[in-house]
């Protein structure tokens, strides 16, 4: 079952009641000059376990502990943004996996070979599908990509990914010259940003789901990073985003502000039709079976890890 993504943008109270979220419009509720009938008719409610993904766009959106406490416990993940409606905050779930502490056991203990071959095989993925993104979207060639994919070794101690990803950006966005990805740089950065924002929290409701800590990666490992796990999973996903966030460029005029429509089009990040095992699948769906596939690799049941391909 696809979980739905909700996202408020304006003012907006949230609770709960009978396993459903109660959304009420917080202006409707405080006047008086409402009667109870058209108060309710203003009520909305969504069964808490068709939601996957809650995004809080707005300031004035008043949200209750029994809300969240329901929310976490579907394995739902909570997003906050700040003033420029960019995700800054996310909450996940202590304990999603009735076999929790065996899984945390066997990530832990997964050995320095193990971790380097999976980081491998997320690497070659990730510049195969950045290498279909190039030759779909643009004219520039690519055969180099796949080489490249074809170059990387266990662990990617010859960074690879990082010559890719030069050759990759440098590339993408004919229009823009000298483009540079980062995160404060010239639009489409920002649809980017949020584009992997939204990819970010997906991915970490799975590794929860699936049992695993989000923080321990296989090969980021910043101090201050939470989730570091996400970031090296979702590292073959990026290129879904990237291709959404093409798309929208063609559609729209002016991409410098994350508009209304633009965000709704990022929003659909969890639906994306992915191609993972020979299928067809959503993309919140197939990040589910990577990272069931990533703790069998950590418990010896596979040696490598399922990821969508192009």
């Amino acid at each position: 079952m696809i979980k739905k993504t909700l996202c408020f943008g304006t003012s907006a109270y949230l609770g709960v009641r009978n396993n459903q979220l109660v959304i009420k419009i917080p202006e409707v509720e405080s006047n008086d000059g409402f009667t109870p009938e058209y108060k309710k008719l203003n009520e909305r409610t969504i069964p808490i376990e068709d939601i996957g993904v809650v995004v809080l766009d707005n300031k004035r959106i008043t949200i209750t502990s029994g809300a969240i406490e329901q929310l976490l416990a579907n394995n739902c993940a909570v997003i906050t943004c700040d003033s420029k409606s960019m995700p800054t905050g996310l909450m996940l779930p202590l304990s999603c996996n009735t076999l929790q502490s065996e899984r945390f056991r066997d990530q832990i203990s997964a050995s320095l070979p193990l971790r380097k071959q999976l980081w491998a095989q997320t690497v070659k993925q990730k510049i195969r599908n950045q290498q279909w993104v190039l030759s779909h979207y643009t004219t520039v060639e690519t055969n180099c990509m796949r080489v490249m994919a074809n170059e990387v070794r266990s662990g990617d101690t010859d960074n690879v990914e990082g010559r890719a990803a030069a050759y990759y950006w440098r590339h993408l966005f004919p229009d823009i010259p000298d483009f540079v990805r980062g995160r404060e740089g010239v639009p489409p950065n920002n649809l980017l940003n949020y584009g992997y924002a939204i990819l970010r929290a997906v991915v970490a409701r799975s590794l929860v789901g699936s049992g695993l800590l989000p923080t321990l990666g296989i090969h980021h490992h910043n101090r201050y990073n939470a989730y570091c796990l996400a970031d090296d999973i979702m590292e073959p996903y990026r290129p879904y985003v990237d291709e959404l966030v093409l798309q929208i460029m063609r559609e729209v005029d002016d991409y410098c502000e994350l508009t209304k429509d633009i965000k709704a089009s990022l929003l659909t990040i969890p639906t994306l039709d992915v191609q993972i095992d020979g299928k067809q699948s959503p993309l919140m769906v197939a990040c589910r079976q990577t990272t069931a596939s990533l703790y069998k690799c950590f418990a010896g049941e596979a040696s490598s890890i399922s990821y969508p391909s192009r």
